[in-house]
């Protein structure tokens, strides 16, 4: 809602974005610390990143680019925090600073995770990965 952007789930899943994905070129990441111990990350192309930044900053497309990875950044942030309050942990539990890598050649692993449940989304007829790792 706050990125002015429609998600679908993905009727014909795209390829996990756990591996090396040359469309899923950006990625933000959000750690759960307290009661839940987490990582909460959002995959998606360069291009679609710079369409969030364009609608939630209100800007035209071009400017929108340098401010990216902010935006996916804050899309982590938002969705973290959505998700510890809807589970009843909005107390305690703390976010960490959302961190953003972008590149085509690069997995990320989080630590000693023992559960990985990620949804395979469509943007604006984009494919887009929420994944959540929990560490047991």
């Amino acid at each position: 809602m706050m990125a002015g952007v429609e998600v679908t789930l993905a009727t014909d899943p795209p390829p996990q974005a756990t591996g090396n994905i040359p469309s899923a070129t950006v990625t933000g990441a959000v750690g759960i610390a307290g009661a839940l111990s987490a990582i909460l990350s959002f995959r998606c192309s360069t291009q679609c990143a710079a369409r969030i930044a364009s609608r939630m900053l209100g800007v035209p497309l071009a400017e929108a680019s340098s401010q990216q990875c902010d935006a996916i950044g804050e899309i982590c942030n938002m969705t973290a925090g959505n998700f510890k309050a809807k589970i009843g942990l909005e107390d305690k539990c703390m976010l960490s600073v959302p961190t953003v890598i972008t590149g085509g050649n690069y997995q990320l692993h989080a630590a000693s995770a023992t559960r990985r449940v990620e949804l395979p989304l469509m943007c604006e007829g984009e494919p887009v990965w929420i994944a959540l790792e929990i560490r047991g």
